[in-house]
């Protein structure tokens, strides 16, 4: 990318997206963009081979810049359609590379930097491959998340948003449930509100589930991993993890 532009300034978000999690990913990514200026770009380098790519998407979306695959990712992170997109095509001589790719990105955002109009850089579309985020399932007096990313100190994210969380709650008494026999009963502000080594739940700065051990490790102490669909299923060990968690209203 600096060959490209030297004056680029790179930002490093994370490399600790499990493998092929779009989820995952797109969790990271839509609560870590808007924190940026407008007009930053943003390169995703996510499963860019789900299929032999023919071409790569640069989409304009919430005065930000996204640059990724055509694999569904994008329309996880916009939980839409972005306002635009455009598709850049891959030359058919070049080798599929990860660095070729990068490549290919580089050269399209240097051309929008040096006043190439957006839709000259590519061809607009609006035919991308799309996804649906997993959704927490309900009752009338229950609620079923799945984990979707453990960060460096393994606390643990649950797709269940505390507005989700509130509408099935309806001012009643809960119960967290997971690992069979863990129970937590009420939600703390910060990690501090338990004692050292004790859990806890809480919501994040995104307005998601967390379950935490006050200076430990929740999803090691208790088996916890994010959840895998089938595609990840050969990389499950033998061992038991737990993947989703249930909040039962009283």
């Amino acid at each position: 990318m600096l060959s490209i532009h030297p004056d680029f300034q790179l930002v490093d978000i994370s490399h600790s997206i499990t493998p092929f999690n779009f989820s995952q990913a797109a969790y990271i990514c839509r609560n870590s963009f808007w924190q940026f200026p407008p007009h930053t770009f943003h390169m995703l380098l996510v499963n860019l081979f789900e299929t032999k790519p023919t071409h790569l998407l640069l989409a304009f979306h919430n005065e930000q810049y996204i640059a990724c695959a055509d694999n569904g990712l994008l329309s996880l992170i916009c939980d839409q359609v972005p306002e635009q997109v455009i598709s850049i095509p891959l030359d058919a001589s070049l080798p599929k590379t990860t660095l070729n790719l990068v490549k290919v990105l580089g050269q399209a955002i240097r051309s929008l930097l040096t006043g190439k109009p957006f839709n000259q850089v590519g061809t607009e579309t609006t035919d991308i491959i799309t996804m649906r985020a997993a959704q927490a399932t309900y009752g009338s007096d229950w609620l079923e998340g799945q984990i979707i990313h453990i960060d460096h100190f393994e606390n643990v994210v649950v797709n269940i948003t505390q507005q989700e969380f509130e509408e099935h709650r309806k001012g009643r008494r809960f119960k967290l449930v997971f690992k069979r026999d863990e129970v937590i009963t009420r939600i703390s502000e910060t990690y501090a509100d338990v004692p050292q080594n004790d859990k806890l739940a809480l919501f994040n700065s995104a307005g998601y589930l967390e379950i935490a051990i006050n200076k430990g490790n929740a999803a090691g102490l208790f088996g916890l991993q994010v959840f895998k669909n089938e595609t990840q299923a050969a990389f499950q060990q033998s061992r038991l993890f737990y993947q989703k968690v249930r909040v039962f209203f009283e």
